[in-house]
């Protein structure tokens, strides 16, 4: 959640700045002799050159007697397994569903219909001419639409976990988004928000957003980043907020928190933004959610996705998510300089110096230049070596 690093120089005044919890990573490798298995590995003892005088089973019944016996027999390779699960309780634990209910579509009435198109298409001379001279031209905009509509949702919540998105913003929980978020920043295609695309953080503020929604329902849009705390590792910093949207006009919402730039710092690589919409299922007071105008402190602008969600839950439900990724450029030490009126942090490895072994008087086998490595001078010749 927070910056993680191996070994960091941060440039910084007071304590707005700083990492805690900084963590380092040491890999070793051994070089061993492989170990036998314990006992004998699964179906070790089947002769299969001579599979015939296995036992037939004869019935599925016999057959899951016999599975079922083999199931429950303490074996050492499930040793793994519950090693796994004493370290980690709650691995493997069935996750709640926070979001709309789903309704699925009949699928006999999915196989009707798409019959029916497929005697259509039989019939369209003009289609199967096109398809022959392969001038044939699929709509792509109908595809995208169908693709929303279908599958699309079980595609970006399996993203949304590959990211993890969910594990980061709601611990245990999950929800499918069916309603889908177009956000966009500036008119190109290559400022359009996704699923985990990349993005620079010089694009215009702020974003245009657009969804499907009733004209008399009320949405809540929340824009956070769960990878730029510079102090707590469970933390976020908000970027927007605007609640009780009519409809899909963002721009008459309520505006909890104006919009701040990504902010990723200078050496951590890149950061996820992450669109969250949420539909509220009536007007709600968010007097406890109001940021200062204008917020120009990353102190102020902490936040938990999973707490405000639990102090409204009862009056909204997540229903959209999209995401993007960017990293640091020369347009975000200007927004720490410019907007957050503070010093740019910065993130750089120390590169140990390099090791020479003690200089042997009489060196037995060594390159005729060995004594190089040991001379004073500006020119490294160690990669020689």
């Amino acid at each position: 959640m927070a910056l993680r690093t191996v070994c960091t120089t941060v440039l910084r005044t007071g304590t707005d700045l700083g990492v805690s919890k900084t963590r380092s990573f040491v890999t070793t490798a051994l070089l061993c002799r492989r170990v036998p298995p314990p006992n004998p590995i699964p179906n070790e003892d089947i002769d299969t050159t001579n599979l015939e005088s296995l036992e037939k089973y004869r019935s599925y019944t016999s057959y899951f007697k016999e599975a079922e016996k083999a199931k429950n027999r303490a074996v050492w390779w499930k040793t793994y397994r519950k090693h796994v699960e004493g370290a980690d309780p709650e691995h493997g634990a069935d996750r709640v569903d926070i979001g709309l209910p789903y309704c699925r579509p009949s699928r006999i009435k999915e196989v009707k219909e798409r019959r029916q198109v497929m005697k259509d298409n039989k019939r369209n001379v003009e289609l199967e001419r096109a398809s022959r001279l392969r001038t044939l031209k699929i709509p792509l905009d109908r595809v995208q639409e169908t693709w929303e509509k279908s599958s699309g949702p079980f595609h970006i919540m399996r993203l949304a976990d590959h990211y993890g998105v969910f594990k980061d913003l709601f611990p245990k929980a999950y929800f499918l988004p069916q309603v889908t978020l177009r956000i966009s920043y500036g008119q190109e295609n290559s400022g359009q928000v996704f699923y985990g695309n990349q993005l620079t953080p010089a694009e215009p503020p702020p974003p245009q957003i657009s969804f499907e929604a009733e004209q008399d329902s009320l949405w809540t849009v929340l824009l956070t980043s769960p990878d730029e705390h510079l102090q707590h590792n469970e933390a976020e910093y908000i970027h927007w907020l605007v609640g009780n949207i009519p409809g899909s006009a963002v721009q008459k919402g309520e505006e909890l928190c104006h919009y701040l730039p990504p902010v990723p710092a200078r050496g951590t690589g890149f950061h996820r933004y992450i669109y969250i919409l949420f539909k509220q299922e009536g007007a709600i007071n968010f007097q406890e959610d109001v940021w200062p105008s204008p917020c120009r402190s990353l102190v102020d602008r902490t936040f938990k996705t999973v707490e405000f969600y639990r102090r409204h839950q009862d009056h909204m439900t997540p229903a959209g998510l999209a995401f993007f990724q960017c990293q640091w450029d020369e347009s975000v030490t200007k927004t720490f300089h410019d907007t957050l009126n503070m010093r740019e942090p910065v993130f750089e490895f120390i590169r140990p110096p390099v090791y020479h072994p003690p200089q042997v008087k009489y060196p037995h086998r060594q390159p005729l230049r060995y004594l190089d490595r040991y001379r004073d001078g500006k020119e490294h010749t160690y990669g020689i070596y």
